[in-house]
């Protein structure tokens, strides 16, 4: 085996989280497949690298000399690689890199972008973490990033970075089987929902904790489940194992149902974010003025959170609410 740029990034994620298990949510993989590349790597160095113990994964000696070099290789990586992506821009025209959460309205804002600047190379980069997202932005590779904040848990938000906010507090909304008892209502109570498993993404930022928080403040202790596979989330709701937050604009699955909490204990903020500087301002105005018009046609199509905004006074859409 020979080392390559993937394993020395491998190697950097570790020491810089601490962890096998965050380098691997990091890097984007399975905690299994990190651990075995690592072991790999132990090999073709010939020592060991990580020490894991109760407080984490820690360089050994070896491993501290091997991250002194790796961390020069990466950077110059990366400089290459930006350095080649701008040199592109510069021979085939405008290039726009967005970051976003997943969001129905995502689809909506693309098509408007790509009407707007036809000649814009627009790509887009989808992640469950805001903060991940921030990052990404923060190291310049991406342009802006729709993102969105958990109520009393704030965004670790870069030097550098700027938000301008899209929507100051939408509601989270619970997803359970159309069978459920509660499914028959408008809008549930979460202490009808105390003794029911709670999937949530142990990825997502601060989702659990905010979950916690809301039936603390409720008198009740939820049970929570990990799935990151939306799929599997999905099933295991219709089938009467779970139920899960979500989005207002979000559709049900099949066999579930989509209802608002009563008293809204669970919300977020919802915003553009860009690095200061990095793009003219008519352009971030007009890019903001795109997510929101993409935002207003999902809310609007969508029956359970337009009954929502009607019986709220609309105090996120107006425009919305007001037909």
């Amino acid at each position: 085996m020979e080392l390559e740029v993937r394993h020395l990034r491998a190697l950097c994620a570790i020491a810089d989280t601490g962890s096998v298990r965050k380098a691997a949510v990091r890097l984007g993989m399975t905690q299994p497949s990190l651990t075995t590349q690592l072991r790999r790597i132990e090999t073709t160095v010939g020592g060991l690298l990580f020490t894991r113990g109760q407080t984490g994964s820690r360089p050994t000696p070896l491993g501290h000399s091997v991250l002194t070099r790796a961390r020069p290789i990466i950077a110059e990586m990366a400089a290459l690689v930006t350095a080649a992506r701008e040199a592109a821009v510069g021979v085939g025209g405008l290039r726009l890199r967005i970051g976003s959460i997943g969001s129905r309205a995502v689809a909506g804002w693309l098509r408007r972008i790509h009407q707007r600047l036809p000649d814009t190379d627009t790509t887009i980069h989808i992640d469950v973490s805001s903060n991940t997202l921030l990052q990404l932005l923060a190291t310049n590779q991406l342009d802006v990033a729709f993102v969105h904040e958990a109520a009393g848990f704030p965004l670790h938000v870069p030097a550098g970075v700027e938000r301008r906010v899209l929507i100051a507090r939408e509601p989270r909304f619970v997803a359970l089987a159309a069978g459920h008892p509660a499914a028959a209502r408008p809008v549930v109570h979460l202490p009808e929902l105390a003794r029911d498993a709670w999937i949530v993404d142990p990825t997502a930022d601060d989702e659990a904790t905010a979950l916690r928080r809301a039936f603390t403040a409720a008198g009740c202790d939820p049970r929570l489940v990990h799935v990151r596979d939306t799929t599997t989330a999905a099933d295991l709701v219709a089938c009467g194992e779970a139920v899960r937050p979500a989005q207002p604009t979000a559709d049900p699955a099949p066999g579930t149902v989509i209802r608002p909490l009563a008293g809204d204990p669970l919300t977020a903020q919802l915003s553009l974010a860009s690095r200061s500087g990095s793009l003219p301002l008519h352009e971030l105005d007009e890019l903001f003025g795109d997510l929101m018009a993409a935002y207003v046609d999902v809310a609007a199509a969508n029956p359970v959170y337009r009954a929502w905004l009607d019986r709220n006074g609309s105090p996120l859409l107006p425009s919305v609410g007001s037909h």
